[in-house]
Parts: structure tokens; C-alpha cells; sequence
């Protein structure tokens, strides 16, 4: 499809030089429409691509990934989305597909990680994808197509700059895998494991009810956390990832962190915060950072002095007991863990955050204490036996 070798500018930083990346007497699987991509921006690529195939494979919607530093800022599928969503992510006044539904919903899940993502997009890129990518700061995009209109927009982003690539739909990688570290080649079977819906039929809880959108955002969890740095966890709902927690090393503080963005992403909805006072011509970044700052129980008054640049007037903001009653009605959050939880705590941190279903690989000593908590709180959890470690 492309060449065998690409000649890059430099590795992961600067310094690094050479660099290149290229295909063991083969070509590539690519092309290069614009734009000349660096190491990491590859290294998005390539993991974000293949997140976002397996996603449509799965459930047979398209899907799209927002990716930094080689992790998933947010995932999903193409579900159409709420008003209340589509003012949240920006995108109220675009007419979208289901290929773009699912690409604002991916960017909407943590908009402060997302900025300068690497976009990844199951599908042909069309014209309403376009609009969302072309108005979002971002680093490029990896597709296995994209039409004419979305060409005609895209090229012209970052002054011309703006990374396209277009990927075979139809690659599939040798069976093993290597890589170097320090000197030393590492090798192994490559994790070519296919998740699907026999995951979840070991349900070790008192309540087995799973719903089918459950399942569907348990795969979108699970598949997530095929490719995000261990260890992680992944909060989803809706079709899409709202909170990941990755590269921790500590189960609990991957719990936390994806909570806590699980928590940030529905307190986006709040009528307080889409009704915010931004001054016309406010660019979206700039939101962003005051809607994170808005909502953060330790800003100062040195901190909320810059808001005067951005919003008409200061706002209230909401109260302890405000963000608690609305949190309440975050409800049916799916949850997915890279690998067993060791301890009850993940639970309980969950559970504030209105996780109902549960998928991880069971296996601990203290699997029998996990269980019973989730039976304290009702919820749903399967053992997958399948650990889904990523480095």
C-alpha cells in the first residue's frame, strides 16, 4: 500500500535521532495523505487503529478513538447522542453521522486528555467527522478512507500540516511480535485475543441481570483496556468510555482517577455548566480548561482571576452538596479492569460513581470479599479469566 520504510525526524524526543519505522521485507499498510507524522504520532496510530477495528468488529457500529501517549483518552461507537451531549462536546450545531457521532463521543469523554489527540476512525472519514476533527486541536487522524469533502477540509488544518494517514482495512500483523528494550529483543505471541459476549457469562454475583447496552459498553471497556498502559480501568456507558484510569500502579488509583473523570464528564451536563457565560469567540480549549476549573473543589481565587478573560460574568459555582445530588443520578456505568480487583475498595470507589456492572478476570484471594461487596451494592460482575495487560 506505501513504502517499506519511513525516514522520521527524530524518536520520542528530539534528541532521538535516527529514527524511521518500516516493514520486514514488506511495504507498509499505509499512505500518508498530508502531513508528515512523527514516532508517537505512528505509535497512536497504530494502537488506536487497532482499538478501533476490533470495536466495530465487536458490535458491528462504527468506532473511533482519541488517543495520547499511546493510551486511549476516550473510546465509542457510533450511538446517536442526546442534546444535552451534543452541547456538552460542541457539536450541537453539526447535522451528524453515525461515524461522527462516534468520534465526538470518543473527544467528549475527557476533553481536557484529548487535547493534541491522535484521532482513529473505523470508517470512511466523511464530511461531518471532518467539521469536529477541523475545529479540535488535534494532531491527526488514521482511517481507512476518507471522501473528497473531508479531504477538501482536513488538508487545510494546521496550516497544511495536519497528519492524514489511511490505513488498510485488510492488514493483519505476523503472529509474533518484538521489540527491543536496553538492547535486549523481547518476543511474544501477539495479543490477537477476541473479546466478545462469552466473556460475560460468568456472572459470580447475586444479580445476573445484564442488560444489552450493558454488555455492549462492557465490550467497549474491555477492548479499551486491550490497549491502554496497565494498569488501567475503564468506566463506560452510553456506547462510550467515560472515565479510563491508566498506566497506575496500583489497582485503586486506576479506580479513582477513572472515576473521578467518570464524575468530571457527567458534571459537563450539569444545567450550571452548559449555561456558563462564555464571552463570544471564547475558542473551545479555552472552555474547557474553565469548565475543569469550574468544577474542581480546590480552585483559588489566583486561579479564578483569568476567568474575567473568558466569561461575561463569574458564575456561582456548585456547591459540595450540589455536585453530590447530581452525581446521584449517574446511574448503570459499566466497568471494566485490566485484571483482578485485589481489594473491595475498587467497589466501593465505583459504586459512588454509579457503576451497576462489572467485568474483570477474577482470581484473587480475596475474590470472595470483591463479590460480596458487589452484592452489598447489587451489582452485576463477571469473571472473564482474561488479563488484559498492555506495555
Amino acid at each position: 500500500m506505501g513504502n517499506s520504510e519511513i525516514v522520521l525526524k527524530y524518536g520520542c524526543n528530539p534528541h532521538q535521532k535516527p529514527a524511521r519505522i518500516y516493514g520486514k521485507n514488506k511495504t507498509l499498510p499505509i499512505k500518508i495523505l498530508n502531513g508528515t507524522p512523527g514516532y508517537i504520532n505512528f505509535m497512536d496510530a497504530f494502537n488506536s487503529w487497532q482499538l478501533v477495528k476490533e470495536l466495530k468488529q465487536a458490535t458491528g457500529l462504527p468506532a473511533a478513538a482519541s488517543f495520547k501517549h499511546v493510551s486511549p483518552a476516550g473510546a465509542a461507537v457510533g450511538v446517536p447522542l442526546s442534546n444535552v451531549l451534543k452541547k456538552s462536546y460542541f457539536v450541537e450545531d453539526i447535522e451528524l453521522s453515525s461515524v461522527a457521532a462516534a468520534y465526538a463521543r470518543a473527544r467528549g469523554a475527557d476533553r481536557m486528555s484529548s487535547y493534541g489527540d491522535w484521532a482513529a476512525i473505523s470508517d470512511i472519514v466523511d464530511l461531518p467527522t471532518a467539521i469536529i476533527l477541523s475545529r479540535s486541536v488535534s494532531d491527526g487522524v488514521i482511517a481507512p478512507g476518507y471522501t473528497d469533502e473531508a479531504m477538501e477540509l482536513l488538508i487545510k488544518k494546521k496550516k497544511g500540516k495536519y497528519c492524514i494517514i489511511e490505513m488498510d482495512w485488510d492488514y493483519e500483523p505476523e503472529g509474533v511480535e518484538t521489540r527491543e528494550i536496553y538492547g535486549i529483543t523481547f518476543e511474544q505471541k501477539r495479543n490477537d485475543l477476541i473479546i466478545n459476549n462469552e466473556m460475560l457469562n460468568n456472572i459470580v454475583t447475586n444479580n445476573k441481570n445484564i442488560t444489552e447496552d450493558a454488555k455492549r459498553d462492557l465490550l467497549i471497556a474491555m477492548i479499551t483496556l486491550k490497549y491502554t498502559q496497565s494498569n488501567s480501568v475503564c468506566f463506560a456507558l452510553d456506547g462510550q468510555v467515560i472515565g479510563v484510569g491508566a498506566g497506575q500502579q496500583s489497582r485503586i488509583h486506576c479506580t479513582r482517577l477513572a472515576a473521578s473523570k467518570a464524575d468530571i464528564w457527567y458534571l459537563r451536563q450539569h444545567p450550571a455548566v452548559l449555561q456558563l457565560p462564555f464571552k463570544e469567540g471564547v475558542a473551545k480549549p479555552e472552555r474547557d480548561n474553565v469548565i475543569d476549573q469550574y468544577l474542581r473543589d480546590d480552585i483559588t481565587p489566583m486561579e479564578m482571576k483569568g476567568w474575567g478573560n473568558v466569561l461575561e460574568m463569574i458564575p456561582n459555582r456548585l456547591t459540595s452538596e450540589e455536585k453530590a445530588t447530581w452525581l446521584s443520578n449517574l446511574t448503570g456505568v459499566s466497568l471494566g479492569s485490566d485484571a483482578f480487583f485485589p481489594f473491595r475498595d475498587n467497589v466501593d470507589r465505583a459504586a459512588k460513581s454509579g457503576v451497576k456492572f462489572i467485568v474483570q478476570a477474577g482470581g484473587s484471594i480475596r475474590d470472595d470479599i470483591v463479590i460480596e461487596a458487589c452484592n452489598e451494592y447489587d451489582m452485576v460482575m463477571a469473571f472473564s479469566s482474561v488479563r488484559l495487560f498492555h506495555h
